[in-house]
């Protein structure tokens, strides 16, 4: 069983989290989705159904970081994630630029993985959803001040999905060959 586990703060990276999923179905696994607050870790790896097949773990980034919350939980379960194998996807609106959307080049998730030390078994960075409309009058303003910054859209009508389903999907693929039960690829 697959297990997709998520960190979003305007609800793209769980749309992301479910088209992961409706991947893996797809290619005949179970899948277990839901957000991060949700996710007992600790129940995940005693139980041998669940930890039989990948662990997925995905989180957005607001303001060049991810969740304070995030961050801390994987400092705390950061030996749990490495002897599961874990698979790491972040959600970021730099990642639009072709020269910044992989592990390696994109800032913000290089940041994370050394500040938390976590090298997971797979690691994605996807482009994410700009959408001014749904943002309130400070998100707004500064996310519209940092893209004037980056030559992004600034208009605050602006709805852009960033996000490649393709690479999406590839990722989801390479995803099947975890095995979460022995910290490697199957």
């Amino acid at each position: 069983m697959a297990t997709i586990v998520y960190a979003s703060v305007d609800g793209h990276t769980r749309k992301i989290a479910e088209a992961m999923a409706g991947q893996l179905r797809d290619a005949g696994e179970h899948v277990s989705l839901l957000p991060l607050a949700d996710f007992d870790i600790d129940a995940f790896s005693q139980s041998d159904s669940l930890v039989s097949g990948p662990l997925i773990i995905g989180a957005s980034i607001r303001y060049g970081v991810h969740c304070h919350k995030f961050d801390n939980w994987v400092i705390q379960h950061l030996e749990q994630l490495q002897s599961l194998g874990a698979a790491f996807f972040s959600v970021n609106l730099v990642a639009r630029k072709a020269q910044k959307c992989a592990p390696d080049t994109n800032p913000y998730t290089r940041k994370f993985l050394q500040k938390t030390g976590w090298k997971p078994a797979l690691a994605a960075v996807f482009a994410g959803r700009l959408n001014y409309p749904v943002y309130g009058f400070w998100d707004k303003l500064m996310i519209r001040f940092i893209m004037w910054m980056t030559g992004g859209p600034t208009d605050p009508a602006t709805d852009i999905e960033y996000t490649d389903w393709s690479v999406v999907a590839k990722f989801a693929q390479a995803c099947l060959t975890l095995n979460a039960n022995t910290s490697s690829i199957r």
